[in-house]
């Protein structure tokens, strides 16, 4: 339900208490679910300190609010919000939420909704040297705390967590700690590296109708049971620890981005998910204690809800305007079209590519055909002698079902397993289980040229889909198909080439405004070492009794602290930046070319990636620290641009309550000061679009002068205006207009892509993408 239906039952309310007063008592009461009240921050309670007793004043302020007779069952509030929003969590029925929907209190009610995570040599790939670079400048980012929103942390036995002797106290402008309780012991397990571990729990508690430890699933705590903030927070910002691996896999030292970063844990994602208003909960806290920068390795289930119905917006828009980056998941819903999360143009927002290390398995059938698959299995390899090949589809379960294939056939066979329905995992269990000695797992069509990774506890590996096709016309041409399985360990080398972008990586055009680029940039997301949970076994199968202290996953949660860990260096190094200039001194300085010289691949594809995919491109953290000119933008450039999306004044009011969108008529999303440039076009008539930028002179030559150089998109004429820029000490910043003219006639497909670059002629270089969309009357049938 969104805040339009709500508001309808206003209309209607009237008529159903009236209704509901004649009887003498209710029939059935009425069921509850959560929903987060935003308050006018008027009609909020006054409260002289931080928390005090916000439970109990928002308790009266319902009692205020909804009549006695509605409150069979009484409203029960869950969380107050004085950071990140003004208002609070409750359970309410229907009625008692339109009820409040109508108040002239109440800004908006919203549904508690739940989100999802967005399921080493990283340091080296990402150019990060202790000598030389960004990395020496900062320090490590040792005055940054980084606050990680996500499934907890599991510190105990984990050096990724240990603070080095020279590690100081956090800064005293963190106000944070360590709760404990009986599973988790703040005072023993925190230290100068992890100085914050809480949680909220109580959406989810509320969802479930129970608490989250009644069945002894999960302990209310911090503490990681999942793995998932584990590895997130030490990708941010661990201590180096050497050898580590997976097994044998990926051997080496094991060290977050920003080493010196201290780490701020907050728990929202439990077994059934990650609520909304818990989220809201620790952006609340994590704001109140000072972090610096805020990971979010997390979001919308479906496509991206609107920016005032989705309470990570909310929050990190009151974060960023109180001056803490927020760098989010572009999600892993790839490679489909619109289908990136957390597209609010506050987020930093990052996609997921490759690295230049992999973990080959391959295929080698009886005709000595050998298809290259991966795999981080780690038991006892098959032989080199092939043994009987079966499709699952033939042996009862073409996508390997636990229980549903004949034992009597599998048994001593490798198996080929469709993808879809179970997990990877899963499938080579179910072949275990029915005595077959290995697996093959199908990748699907759409990923192309990728397979993904898995700690398999079976023989397995994953090839890509037309590697599938191959193997399954082997099998279904030969009488008696064999194979075996050859398990290569790592393997680090230019060959393919690398950055490639990860076929499941979310992708653009922004589904809620077109005209902002997402995601923003691209980091290392697929097969990264990092700590784990010794609650949890690596492929979390309740069978799999191992414990290991790292693990290998992917996803766009994997790149996400990447680049907050960059971003707490570039933090340390450039205090005088906003979150919107360290976001822009990272798109801007991005690099779009691979290792072998061509344009970074799309693995689902097996051409070129787009800026739909990549965003700007590859961070490149030494470059960032000295981009020449940066994009900034403040509370008021956010705010014309929730005006320009056409918001009610209730619903910008949920993100800055003074905020009054009369004085901005006219304004564009197109307008907002961003490091690069979206147009759409909606019309086959030739048309004009220009759109405004104002740069910011951060490099050290206060006089510089820049020249544009412009590469159109094709079927636009792209004029920039005026074409050089010219600094002086009395004015580091400078406006510039850019048109884009519809050319006539068609175009092939419907996207084209350019660029305008702004050179000093020395050492800077600024590059913003530039994306046009075609109405699909001007797009020729190819």
């Amino acid at each position: 339900m969104e805040l339009k239906p709500l508001a309808a039952l206003c209309v209607l309310l009237a008529f159903v208490v009236v209704a509901s007063a004649t009887k003498v008592e209710l029939e059935t009461t009425e069921a509850q679910s959560s929903y987060i009240v935003h308050v006018a921050p008027a009609h909020a309670p006054r409260l002289p300190r931080r928390g005090l007793l916000t439970t109990v004043a928002y308790s009266s302020f319902l009692r205020e609010h909804v009549p006695v007779e509605m409150c069979n069952p009484a409203p029960r509030v869950l969380y107050s919000y004085s950071h990140a929003a003004t208002g609070f969590a409750a359970r309410l029925t229907e009625r008692q939420a339109a009820r409040l929907a109508c108040s002239r209190s109440v800004l908006a009610v919203v549904p508690d909704k739940r989100q999802e995570l967005h399921t080493t040599l990283t340091p080296s790939f990402l150019r990060l040297s202790a000598t030389s670079g960004l990395l020496p400048e900062s320090n490590g980012a040792a005055d940054v705390v980084i606050g990680v929103i996500d499934t907890g942390v599991y510190p105990e036995g984990r050096p990724s967590f240990a603070a080095y002797p020279s590690l100081s106290p956090p800064p005293s402008k963190f106000r944070g700690g360590c709760v404990t309780v009986p599973s988790f012991n703040g005072s023993a397990l925190c230290n100068n590296k992890l100085v914050g571990a809480k949680f909220f729990h109580k959406g989810d508690e509320a969802a479930r109708g129970r608490s989250v430890s009644a069945t002894e699933e999960e302990p209310e705590s911090p503490l990681d049971i999942n793995g998932h903030g584990t590895h997130t927070s030490s990708t941010a910002a661990g201590s180096a620890v050497p050898n580590a691996a997976f097994y044998d896999y990926a051997r080496g030292k094991a060290v977050g981005m920003a080493p010196g970063a201290r780490i701020a844990v907050y728990k929202v994602c439990w077994r059934d998910g990650c609520a909304d208003s818990d989220i809201l909960a620790a952006f609340d806290e994590a704001i109140a204690d000072g972090v610096d920068i805020i990971s979010l390795s997390l979001g919308a289930a479906d496509q991206a809800p609107e920016f005032y119905d989705d309470a990570s917006a909310v929050g990190a828009f009151r974060a960023v305007t109180r001056g803490i980056l927020v760098s989010a998941s572009a999600g892993n819903a790839g490679p489909g079209e619109s289908t990136a999360s957390n597209v609010a143009p506050w987020f930093l927002t990052v996609g997921a590519s490759t690295i230049n290390r992999q973990f080959p398995a391959d295929v080698v059938l009886g005709s000595n055909e050998t298809f290259t698959g991966t795999s981080l299995y780690a038991g006892e390899p098959l032989g080199a002698n092939k043994v009987p090949l079966v499709y699952g589809g033939d042996v009862g379960s073409n996508t390997c079902e636990e229980g549903k294939l004949n034992a009597s056939i599998v048994a001593g066979k490798i198996v080929l397993c469709d993808p879809g329905v179970n997990a990877r995992v899963e499938k080579g269990l179910a072949v275990k289980v029915a005595g077959g000695v290995g697996a093959i797992l199908a990748s699907t069509e759409a990923y192309g040229e990728q397979a993904l990774s898995s700690p398999h506890i079976h023989p397995t590996t994953a090839v890509a889909f037309s590697y599938a096709e191959k193997i399954k016309k082997y099998i279904s041409s030969q009488a008696s198909p064999t194979a075996t399985i050859v398990f290569h360990g790592t393997v680090i080398g230019s060959t393919p080439p690398s950055p490639q972008m990860a076929s499941f990586s979310s992708r653009g055009p922004n589904f809620r405004a077109p005209e902002i680029l997402k995601p923003d940039v691209t980091a290392p997301g697929v097969d990264i070492l990092a700590a784990w949970t010794g609650a949890n076994s690596p492929t979390e199968l309740d069978v799999d009794t191992r414990r290991v202290q790292y693990n290998i996953i992917s996803g766009t949660s994997m790149s996400c602290p990447h680049v907050s860990g960059i971003a707490a260096l570039l933090r340390q190094a450039r205090p005088e930046w906003s979150p919107a200039a360290v976001k822009s001194a990272l798109m801007t300085t991005a690099y779009n070319v691979d290792n072998a010289g061509g344009i970074i691949g799309d693995m689902s594809t097996g051409n070129a990636s787009t800026p739909f995919a990549r965003g700007a491109g590859h961070v490149d953290p030494n470059r960032a620290v000295d981009p020449g000119l940066v994009y900034d933008a403040g509370t008021e450039d956010y705010v014309t641009f929730l005006c320009a999306l056409g918001y009610t004044a209730e619903q910008v009011a949920v993100f800055d309550p003074a905020a009054n969108c009369s004085t901005r008529l006219g304004s564009s999303v197109g307008n907002h000061n961003y490091p690069a440039f979206s147009v759409v076009f909606t019309s086959n008539k030739s048309s004009v679009v220009t759109q405004r930028r104002v740069v910011l002179n951060v490099g050290t030559n206060v006089s510089a002068m820049y020249r544009a150089k412009v590469t159109s998109p094709a079927g636009v004429r792209v004029t920039v205006s005026p074409e050089q820029l010219q600094f002086r000490a009395a004015q580091k910043t400078q406006e510039y207009r850019v048109t884009f003219t519809q050319g006539p006639g068609s175009v092939a497909g419907k996207y084209t892509f350019g660029s305008i670059v702004w050179s000093d002629g020395e050492k800077h270089t600024v590059t913003s993408p530039v994306t046009v969309t075609w109405p699909v009357s001007q797009v020729a049938e190819m």
